[in-house]
Order: C-alpha cells, then sequence, then structure tokens
C-alpha cells in the first residue's frame, strides 16, 4: 500500500508527466494483445500465413484481399469501449496532470475516452486513405467491404493508417514523441512488454525522476524503475492517480 501512495505522491509533485502504453492497456476492452498466450500471435488460425507475415507492407501491396479479411477477423473490434484505463489517464489530462500519451496501440480508445494529446506511434485503425490520390475514407465504408477497398475517385488501393511490418515509424510523430518522454519529470509505462523496438527505445531518453511501471510480467526496464507494479492497469492508476 505503502507504494501506491508513494508513487501518488510523485505523481501529484510532478509538473510533467507522461504516459506511455502498450497492448496491455487495451486488453480490459476486449482487445487481445500480441504476444501473451493467448495473444494474437499465438491464435491458431485457418491461414498459412504467420500474423507478422500478413500484417507487412509486402503481403499488403500483394495479397490486399488477404490481409483485409484477416484485419477484419483479427484487428476490427467495432464495440471496444474505453476502459478504467483510459478513462482515469483522460481524467488526469483534463486536471492538468497528464502532458500527453504515448501508445503503440491503434484502436482509439484514448481519444474515444476524452484524451487529446495522443501521440499514436504506430497509427490507428479508425484512418484509412488511398494510396494513390490521399482521399480520406471513414473505417466504417472500408470495414463494411468484403474485398480489399479502392478509390471512388482515382481507383488506387485504400489502406489503414497505421504502421505495417518493414515500414519506418513516422518520424515526425516518434521525434515528438521522444520529445514528450525527455521533457517528462514522471514517466509512467503501462502495458507492454518493452521488448519492441524502436518503440522501446523511448526510455532511453527519459531523464526525470520517477519511473513508474506497470506491467503484468516484468520487464527488461523493471531494474531502472521508481515504482514497479504487477496488476490490472486501470486498478493501479486509480490508486496512484494524483486526482
Amino acid at each position: 500500500m505503502s507504494s501506491f501512495i508513494e508513487a501518488k505522491e510523485y505523481l501529484r509533485a510532478s509538473k510533467n508527466t507522461v504516459f506511455f502504453g502498450g497492448a496491455g492497456v487495451s486488453t480490459a476492452s476486449g482487445i487481445p494483445d500480441f504476444r501473451s498466450a493467448a495473444g494474437l500471435y499465438n491464435q491458431l488460425r485457418a491461414t498459412r500465413y504467420s500474423p507478422e507475415t500478413m500484417l507487412s507492407y509486402n503481403f499488403f501491396v500483394h495479397h490486399p484481399d488477404e490481409f483485409y479479411a484477416f484485419l477484419r477477423s483479427a484487428l476490427h473490434y467495432p464495440d471496444a469501449k474505453p476502459n478504467l484505463a483510459h478513462t482515469t489517464l483522460a481524467r488526469m489530462e483534463k486536471q492538468g496532470k497528464l502532458a500527453a500519451i504515448i501508445t503503440q496501440n491503434i484502436d482509439g480508445l484514448h481519444q474515444q475516452a476524452g484524451s487529446r494529446n495522443v501521440l499514436e506511434i504506430h497509427g490507428s485503425m479508425r484512418r484509412f486513405f488511398c494510396m494513390k490520390c490521399m482521399r480520406d475514407y471513414p473505417s466504417g465504408k472500408v470495414y463494411a467491404q468484403e474485398e480489399a477497398p479502392r478509390c471512388e475517385v482515382c481507383g488506387g488501393l485504400v489502406r489503414p493508417d497505421v504502421v505495417l511490418y518493414g515500414e519506418m515509424l513516422d518520424q515526425d510523430v516518434f521525434n515528438a514523441s521522444i520529445t514528450a518522454a525527455r521533457r517528462a519529470e514522471c514517466l509512467i509505462v503501462g502495458g507492454s512488454s518493452l521488448v519492441v523496438y524502436p518503440a522501446a527505445s523511448l526510455l532511453d531518453y527519459f531523464g526525470g525522476s520517477c519511473l513508474i511501471l506497470i506491467n503484468r510480467d516484468p520487464t527488461p526496464y523493471d531494474h531502472q524503475a521508481n515504482f514497479v507494479f504487477h496488476g490490472d492497469i486501470g486498478e493501479v492508476l486509480t490508486k496512484i492517480a494524483p486526482v
């Protein structure tokens, strides 16, 4: 209990707190993570391709129909709602106790919960655009089609605004994330295994006074943290949130 109280005091005194989150933030919303026993990468599917292959840029370009079939079956959760972690972070931001959220997630639940300053380093599955003329397409229209969507104007292939395997991160977004991590006095990391690079390298830019890690399993950065909590992210955040 004292650790919760002490972490809360650090966050209350912090003039600049940033949250960095991974897939574990959204599991309570019914969206599976990637690498756990029940995660996306360990789920058996009727396909000869691995999830990593099917989520690659090369696969998307050469097998767009199969790519979208996998997207609809594995990454589309229209009924998912923000959970306690999302709403707690949104409340912290609204009350001036959270400067930014850096997320590896592509579900848009932070924004749905009310958070405004969200840096999506892997993009969002809620945004789609034509690769040829850059016309935007609403996600509902894309998911309603059975085949790979084509642009109504130029016929170009429509793609999700996410970083696929084999692609570089959006450098502007990643640079903004580096800046946020570097300026943070307190950094809260939640729901991330911290083994996926370059996202995990953000911790190397943090030079603040308090690092708080919230994750179900140990991470390579546990020894560097001031506080390490193993448990439900939403429940832990409610206990340490200074609001």
